[in-house]
This record gives structure tokens, sequence and C-alpha cells, in this order.
């Protein structure tokens, strides 16, 4: 674990759960030399409002907080407070997830099965600048970076998309309707939709021209 900072780190946390802030509280107590919280939130628009009033050093925040999307918090954090790093403390255990945290400008990406030292350790390191994954993850991450290199994933993996989703957006940028993506692929317009529906949410879209800009921007398809 780091030194101590010359002044703790100034944190807020966010997490629909508020026994899980409360553990957190509990266990950050131990270490005040480190961080100092500086409130909590358990809704997207409480935490952006306590953001705004405090300016705190560093969000720690879940993937989903309730019905709502950390992804998007974290968002909206890094853009209009850029002074604020956001770290996620999450039970997902997914590189999908973690792709998608990175590509809106967290931080690190935390699993809470983490005791105490290890949070602070890698606040700390989040503290200095570095970008941190959890020990778990980081191989995976690995891996998949190499499957990516080598072609063997399919266009979209790294943002999130399953396989079927890339398929259907590909679509959709050469000027399919919904119809004629579910008679390319085979499937019913209902199946069509919801993969739609499932590829909005993790490029952070909300309608069929957000997709092609991302698509196009991100250069998947040629």
């Amino acid at each position: 674990m780091l030194a101590p900072p010359p002044t703790p780190m100034r944190l807020v946390m966010v997490d629909d759960h508020e026994m899980v802030l409360h553990g957190l509280d509990a266990m950050l107590g131990h270490f005040p030399e480190y961080v100092q919280i500086l409130g909590h939130a358990t809704a997207a628009g409480e935490a952006l409002n306590l953001v705004a009033e405090v300016r705190p050093d560093v969000v720690l925040c879940d993937v989903r907080i309730g019905k709502e999307s950390g992804l998007d918090l974290c968002r909206q954090i890094t853009t209009q407070y850029p002074g604020t790093k956001v770290v996620f403390l999450t039970v997902y255990d997914d590189e999908h997830y973690l792709f998608q945290a990175l590509r809106v400008g967290a931080s690190g990406y935390i699993l809470k099965r983490i005791d105490g030292q290890e949070l602070i350790s890698h606040l700390s390191r989040v503290g200095e600048g570095e970008t941190v994954v959890d020990h778990a993850l980081a191989g995976r991450v690995a891996l998949s970076a190499a499957r990516l290199s080598a072609g063997e994933f399919w266009s979209g993996a790294h943002l999130g998309l399953t396989q079927r989703e890339s398929e259907v957006l590909e679509l959709l940028v050469s000027g399919h309707s919904n119809k004629g993506v579910a008679s390319k692929l085979v499937v019913s317009e209902d199946t069509v939709k919801t993969h739609i529906r499932g590829l909005y949410r993790k490029l952070g879209v909300s309608d069929r021209s957000g997709a092609i800009a991302v698509a196009l921007r991100e250069g998947l398809f040629h």
C-alpha cells in the first residue's frame, strides 16, 4: 500500500443499498489518513448534486444504481467535473462492463469482495494517476485484448456488444429496417427489437441515429 497522501483523498460513495454504504463507512473508517468521506448518495441525481456541492477527488459507485446506470453517471461526472475521478466498486465480474466503464472515463473497476486495505491501495494508485483494474479481471482482460488484436473478436466486442448485437448494428448502419434485419438474420422483429435495446444501452445512446454515429466514429464496419 502506498504511503498516505499529504491530505486524505476526498471521497463520495454512491450505491442504492444503504447497507453497502454503511459497510464501506466502517471499512474505510480505519484509514482516516488516506480517505475523507464527504457524503453518500443512493441515486444518480442525488449523486450529481452532491458532487456539484462538495467537488470530491473520487466518486466510488456501482455499475447499477437501482434501475439507473452508473455508467451514465460516470460519463456525466467526468464530463461536467473533469477534476473528479470515478472508480466503480461492483459485483459485476464481467469484462464487457469493464470495457464500457473505461470507455466512459472511469479510473478504476474493482469488485466488492475486496478488503479494506486492498481498496485503499487501489484508491491510492488512482490518486497517483493510475487506472486500476481488479486483479480477478486483469487476466481475462489481457486475454480479450490479445484475441481482439488477433482479429478473433467481432466488431464492437470491446464496447460490450454480443456477436448478434454487432450483426444487428452492422445491418442498421447499412440502412436496413427492423423488418429487413429480421429477414436477414432469420429471426422475429421482436427479437431484433430486443437486440437493438441492448446495443442502445451498451453504446449509451437512445436511438438508431446515435447507434450509427457511434459505429461510424469507432470505425466498426468498413
